[in-house]
């Protein structure tokens, strides 16, 4: 069961989709990256990218506490159509549900700035396309945003683009979480 961990919606379980397409962050991992979101004051309304939104656990949790805006992009549409249902039910009026997928829209004109962006794409995305997908990214970026990427803790470090300042990696189990601050 997956759930929204703090916030005004706190507490209440989202539908996730059937099958093994997506693997929805653990409460555990979403509780720990939240925390360290939480100790930079990066959430309070924040506009936000969930980009491989997949159940839409990350954004709906930046939403649930305190972000203005989450756009969360997911190239399964009947993904896309579940992340709206819980978007609605946890009654979240700040998300936005792009069905399409995530280099499709980077490659469109940014329609403002965002201050954080979640990546947690498929653990088989080759290390080239996720590089590509950073370097999509910066044009959306506002100064002092924070880019979060969550992959296998098996997988190498992403290739940020050239300037962003990469934080130590953070490793929960089979999971690792990255930060890094794009340059300006």
């Amino acid at each position: 069961m997956t759930r929204i961990i703090a916030g005004r919606a706190g507490g209440r379980t989202l539908r996730t989709p059937k099958g093994a397409a997506t693997r929805p962050t653990s409460d555990r991992v979403r509780e720990a990256l939240f925390s360290a979101l939480a100790a930079r004051d990066i959430l309070q309304g924040a506009n936000v990218l969930d980009l491989y939104a997949g159940s839409g656990a990350l954004g709906l949790e930046a939403l649930s506490r305190g972000a203005e805006r989450a756009v969360l992009v997911e190239s399964d549409r009947r993904t896309a159509t579940l992340i709206q249902a819980n978007a609605r039910s946890l009654e979240l009026a700040g998300a936005q549900v792009q069905a399409r997928s995530v280099l499709e829209f980077l490659r469109g004109e940014p329609d403002a700035a965002y201050d954080l962006a979640l990546l947690d794409p498929p653990y088989p995305l080759g290390e080239e396309e996720l590089a590509d997908t950073l370097i999509a990214l910066a044009p959306w970026l506002a100064d002092g945003a924070l880019v979060v990427v969550e992959r296998s803790s098996r997988s190498p470090e992403p290739r940020w683009p050239g300037g962003w300042a990469a934080e130590r990696v953070r490793r929960y189990g089979e999971t690792a979480i990255w930060l890094a601050e794009p340059a300006p």
